[in-house]
């Protein structure tokens, strides 16, 4: 069984994220992609605005009715920094032996692939699925595979359409009262506001 594997904070999760897991399921023959918000991100400087549970909620409602989403809450279970590594681990070790594990990224992480703990060993848990989308600048591949020679035959392109959505822009939008219509599903925009996410204190109630 082949399981993409789409780690982000979805904070909040966006259309742009449901595109990119259609277009790896689609291209790379998916049996299921599953959703991993990240508990403490090591390489991010800052932390998620929105909490864990209202994360993995968000992720729960912008995948309801699509069997081959799931959501895992494997990372945000894990005290102390988010390693790639250890959630390879753990899921290798849960769904056994004849499950393929794909790893989906964008070319800006995999820049910093060779930053990760243990890249080598990410690489025997799972093979890359790098997100080409058009407009973006050229991946310098010949770097990429001096720093890591390893990555060679385990990693795969996949073409996703440019969804131009932020996540940074969606709280501000937020923040400001503007709708998120088109831009995230309408089940997220809902609980955003049934819960309050993302309001700034001048508007009287803190971010979650």
């Amino acid at each position: 069984m082949n399981i993409g594997i789409l780690g982000g904070t979805f904070d909040p999760v966006h259309l742009g994220h449901l595109s990119i897991a259609n277009a790896a399921m689609d291209q790379a023959t998916l049996e299921r992609v599953l959703f991993i918000p990240a508990g403490q991100p090591r390489l991010k400087q800052a932390e998620p605005v929105a909490s864990a549970d209202h994360r993995i909620e968000m992720v729960r409602r912008a995948i309801e009715g699509n069997p081959r989403f799931q959501v895992c809450d494997a990372e945000v279970r894990r005290p102390g920094p988010t390693y790639s590594v250890d959630t390879l681990v753990e899921l290798s070790a849960k769904l056994g032996p004849g499950t393929d594990l794909f790893f989906i990224l964008g070319m800006d992480v995999l820049d910093q692939f060779d930053q990760w703990k243990d890249p080598e060993r990410v690489l025997t848990l799972c093979r890359l699925l790098v997100l080409d989308r058009p407009g973006e600048r050229g991946f310098d591949w010949p770097g990429f595979y001096n720093r890591v020679p390893k990555a060679k035959d385990r990693v795969q392109i996949v073409t996703a359409p440019l969804v131009d959505v932020s996540a940074t822009e969606l709280r501000r939008r937020v923040a400001v009262g503007e709708p998120l219509d088109g831009q995230v599903p309408d089940a997220v925009a809902e609980y955003i506001q049934e819960q309050g996410l993302y309001l700034t204190a001048r508007e009287g109630r803190r971010a979650s």
